[in-house]
């Protein structure tokens, strides 16, 4: 296989989007401390660049979920592989992902996260594929609609290559 990478969103346009999801989400939580959970390892870039914008107190724990695998579409079959550190419960949770595509494993982990009793969650996704949407799932804060393309770069990666792209890359995949 020859792999083929297309720019679709550059470098300066995620990181202005970045921009003004930290001032809304500044905003929307004002007078408050917004607790960020980061879902490994594709958000890794996104929430770290929308921590470092955001004007309130923030604090960060990490889980990885896979349905995945080394492939290109999603199995539908969600597993944990890295819990949270520490409770949620009473705190004002961001999930921050990097891409929301069937839905599957957000509704999961929204799920499990709302039965730890948080005081509020909200969900906030750098892509959004409402295309191969599945399962419904609310999305509060969204960085760009993109199309049914496969994407990497910016945390985003194929068969574990390509996440420290600074933009966000179609991947075509050809016969050689």
């Amino acid at each position: 296989m020859k792999e083929n990478v297309s720019v679709l969103i550059p470098e300066d346009k995620v990181a202005e989007r970045i921009s003004q999801l930290a001032e809304e989400i500044s905003r929307d939580y004002a007078g408050k401390t917004v607790h960020l959970i980061g879902i490994l390892k594709g958000s890794v870039f996104f929430v770290c660049e929308l921590a470092k914008r955001l004007t309130i107190p923030v604090t960060m724990d990490f889980m990885s979920v896979s349905s995945y695998g080394s492939g290109t579409r999603s199995t539908g079959v969600v597993k944990l592989i890295k819990d949270l550190d520490d409770s949620i419960m009473d705190k004002d949770v961001l999930v921050v992902e990097d891409i929301i595509d069937s839905g599957h494993t957000l509704s999961y982990l929204l799920k499990n996260l709302q039965s730890r009793k948080p005081a509020s969650i909200k969900l906030c996704t750098l892509l959004d594929k409402p295309d191969r949407r599945e399962c419904e799932v609310y999305v509060d804060y969204q960085g760009f609609q993109i199309p049914d393309e496969f994407v990497i770069g910016y945390g985003l990666d194929y068969d574990q290559r390509y996440r420290n792209l600074p933009y966000i890359g179609v991947m075509h995949l050809e016969e050689e």
